[in-house]
Order: structure tokens, then C-alpha cells, then sequence
């Protein structure tokens, strides 16, 4: 997998993932427009991530059975129409299943890590997940920025129909300049693949990686989609555009995502995932600061940003590393629990504010944070016990479909 081919699936990935998080630095004009309560809005974001875990079951594991090229193509197409939909939603129930919509084609973003997973060297797999991933990170992050700007120009509905312009554009390029993976198909029919996927969610190995996802994501969500109302309100009073701005200092995930492949490489990745929960934990220390200094609310998304890719990308390394053969249906699986938790966060993180301010919000990110934490405990104690029974020389996870 050369440079070029590298960047190109990052790019897909970054602008599938920017869909589903476009809306969060404009809730407020989303809600307002839309008539949706202050303490109901953080469900527009959950909407999205809700409709991603109907696509990472139904949808992602096709990529274990089809030429997923293609599945890449024509999901950006059908992306294309759900954030159209979005724009031109007149009410809000209209909007909420647009975001659903939107979010269950955006697992694009999941069958584009397992076409780069199966068609890299394996010496080379965790490099190449962390440029896909980092393209990730840079659309979480890039979409909040232009959300923001674009709202203050044209209102909210402009970042989604830029966003499905730009869907379109990569399909068509995808459709040329990506190749066929061409592979000996394991689970010959959709059933059976969907059966594997579910026998895979029962894996303890899966299970353990996926408690950590969960609560990885429910703290980041806590963060993105609970500090927009404090934002805009006393005393900062930012503008969508400035919210969107923040997001910038959290682009420094994108070189945890990188740097967390190459040390994934080098066989650190269970490793990195602890400590990374451990930096994780310490951000919300900063980001609590909030009501008083932006200065340490900075430096906290930039700790914490960098904890989460770490921590994400050495999880898929894990997985993808111990089930070549099933490398979607793997990912779709983990998935799940990234989608359930980030819609806990997102979905929370607004009503503890509106019932305990700031803090409150803070108190609930870092909770989720210290539970990853003890999840990753866990894990790592199935792991060594499976080594010492299996007589391992290194401990892989085992997951049998």
C-alpha cells in the first residue's frame, strides 16, 4: 500500500466521520431553528452515532463477504443523499432520522480500516491504521472548525451540503484509483457472516477490548458534544465559528494516532492502551477548568485527544492482528461498542449540565475515563491468564467466529 493510497482512505475516512460530528459545535443553532429543548440536544448527535451502530451490524460486516471497494463507493454515494437530507430537514424529527441515516453510512469509515488492514504488510499494518485513523481524527476535528465557520456565513445547513458534495467527488475518485482486494471469502453468505459477527461480540478478548472502547468514547463524547452550551454562554460567549476553533488543539490526535501504529508495531500496543488511560484520566483535571481559563481547557483536549487515538488505535492493532481472516466483520464488532459509547456521552454529558453545570459535566467525562481504566485492568489480566494456559511466548487475542 503506497503513500498516495494511504491518503486517499484517510481523506474518506476523514469526511465519512465529519459527517457525524459536523453538528456539534452548532447545536445551539441547530435546536434553536429546530425547536429542540436545550437538554434534548445532545440527541442530535446521538441521533447519528445510534443510526452507526444499526451500520457497523448490518452493514460493516459485508466487508468480509464483498469487494469492498466497491461497498466504499457506492457507501459514499448513499452518504451523499442521507446529508442532503439533513440539509434540507425542515423539522426536526425530518432532521433526527437524516442524522440517523447519516451515521449508519458513515461505517464507510470501518470498511475502509479493513481494506487498508488486509492489503498492508503486516510489519507495517499498525503505521498503516494509524495514517487512516489520523485522517479519522482530522475529520472529527476539521468538521467542527468548518461547521462553525459556515454557520456564521450561511447558517448550519451549508456544512452538510458541502460534506456531501465532497462525498461524491471521493466515490468517483475511489471508484478509479483504489484496487479489488482480492481475497478467499471464510463465511460464504451474509447470514453466516452476521452469525460470526455476533459470535465474535461474545469473545472475551473482543469484550474486553470493546469495555475499554466504550468507555473510551463515552468520555470523549462528554467532552465535544457537553462543552458547546459552557462555550457559548458566561462568560466566554464564542461564536460558532471560535467554538469550532477549539478543535483545533485537538488535532494533535492525529499524531497520537500515528505514533500509537508505530509503537503498536513494535509490540507495545497493550501497553500504550494503559497508559494512554492513565493521560486520559489526568485531562479532565485540566478541562474542568473550563468557567475560568480556555488556556487549560486547550491544553486538556490536546492530552486528551492524544490519549483516545492512542488507545484506539493500538485496540484495533490488537484485533485486527489476531483474525486476519474476518478483519470487518473484527472491526465492525469493536465498533459497536465505540458507537454505543459515544452516544452515552454525547447523550449524558447535556443533561448533567443542565442539572450540574460545568463540573457536573467534568466529573461525568472523568468517570468514564476511570472505567476505561479498570476495563483495561481487566483486560489485561484475561490476557495474561489466556498466555499462561495456552503456553504463548506473547499473548494474542484469540477470536473465533
Amino acid at each position: 500500500m503506497n503513500r498516495g493510497t494511504r491518503a486517499l482512505l484517510a481523506v474518506i475516512c476523514g469526511v465519512a466521520v465529519a459527517s457525524i460530528y459536523a453538528s456539534q459545535p452548532v447545536l445551539g443553532q441547530m435546536g434553536r431553528e429546530l425547536s429542540v429543548p436545550v437538554e434534548a440536544v445532545g440527541w442530535l448527535v446521538a441521533a447519528a452515532q445510534l443510526g452507526y451502530l444499526v451500520g457497523l451490524i448490518l452493514l460493516v460486516p459485508l466487508g468480509d463477504l464483498l469487494n469492498r471497494r466497491r461497498l466504499i463507493v457506492v457507501h459514499l454515494v448513499l452518504l451523499a443523499g442521507a446529508l442532503a437530507l439533513v440539509a434540507a430537514a425542515p423539522v426536526a424529527w425530518v432532521a433526527f432520522a437524516g442524522l440517523a441515516s447519516t451515521g449508519m453510512l458513515a461505517v464507510v469509515v470501518q470498511t475502509v480500516v479493513a481494506y487498508a488492514a488486509a492489503l498492508s504488510d503486516p510489519a507495517e499494518r499498525g503505521r498503516t491504521l494509524g495514517v487512516v485513523t489520523s485522517g479519522v481524527v482530522i475529520g472529527i476535528l476539521g468538521s467542527r472548525i468548518l461547521s462553525g465557520a459556515l454557520a456564521d456565513l450561511w447558517g448550519w445547513r451549508s456544512m452538510f451540503v458541502a460534506l456531501a458534495v465532497l462525498a461524491v467527488g471521493l466515490a468517483a475518485v475511489a471508484l478509479f484509483r483504489l484496487r479489488a482486494d482480492s481475497r478467499t471469502v471464510l463465511v460464504p453468505s451474509y447470514l453466516g457472516v452476521l452469525r460470526s459477527f455476533f459470535h465474535l461480540l461474545a469473545q472475551p478478548s473482543l469484550l474486553g477490548r470493546g469495555a475499554i472502547a466504550f468507555f473510551l468514547f463515552a468520555s470523549f463524547g462528554a467532552l465535544w458534544s457537553g462543552m458547546t452550551v459552557p462555550l457559548a454562554g458566561a462568560p466566554w460567549h464564542l461564536s460558532e465559528t471560535l467554538i469550532g476553533v477549539v478543535g483545533i488543539a485537538g488535532l494533535t490526535g492525529a499524531l497520537g494516532a500515528a505514533r500509537a501504529g508505530r509503537w503498536a508495531d513494535a509490540g507495545h500496543a497493550n501497553r500504550v492502551a494503559g497508559i494512554a488511560l492513565v493521560v486520559l484520566l489526568a485531562s479532565w483535571l485540566l478541562i474542568a477548568q473550563l468557567t475560568w481559563s480556555l488556556i487549560l481547557l486547550l491544553l486538556g483536549v490536546v492530552v486528551l485527544d492524544f490519549a483516545v487515538q492512542a488507545v484506539h488505535v493500538s485496540n484495533q492493532h490488537i484485533l485486527t492482528s489476531a483474525d486476519p481472516g474476518r478483519v470487518s466483520t473484527t472491526i465492525g464488532a469493536y465498533m459497536v461498542f465505540y458507537s454505543l459509547g459515544s452516544a452515552t456521552g454525547a447523550a449524558s454529558t447535556t443533561a448533567v449540565y443542565a442539572w450540574a453545570g460545568w463540573h457536573g459535566s467534568a466529573m461525568l467525562g472523568a468517570a468514564f475515563a476511570a472505567a476505561g481504566l479498570v476495563a483495561w485492568v481487566l483486560a489485561s489480566s484475561v490476557r495474561r491468564a489466556s498466555h499462561a494456559t495456552e503456553g504463548m511466548s506473547e499473548p494474542r487475542p484469540r477470536l473465533v467466529a
